[in-house]
């Protein structure tokens, strides 16, 4: 389950959570979209198992899009739009 990469998916802010595991990528994103304004984009970096579900519903929940999720190892990128 890969949504489309936006044209316009490069980031606004950046966060890098390797090595948290839930619930501290979640809260911490939480934060990071606080911090942003609407329409832009959060980059989230984890290695957390767990997050590609987690952060899937708790976005969901928010209303706001995840434009992409990338896999690479262990390692999970996602690209949210607030």
């Amino acid at each position: 389950m890969n949504p489309k990469t936006n044209r316009r998916s490069r980031p606004d802010k950046s966060l890098e959570c390797i090595g948290l595991l839930c619930p501290e990528p979640v809260y911490r994103t939480r934060q990071a979209l606080d911090d942003l304004s609407e329409g832009e984009i959060l980059e989230v970096i984890t290695d957390d198992p767990a997050a590609e579900g987690d952060l899937s519903s708790f976005i969901s929940r928010l209303k706001m899009q995840i434009l992409e999720i990338k896999k690479d190892g262990d390692i999970i990128h996602f690209l949210i739009k607030k």
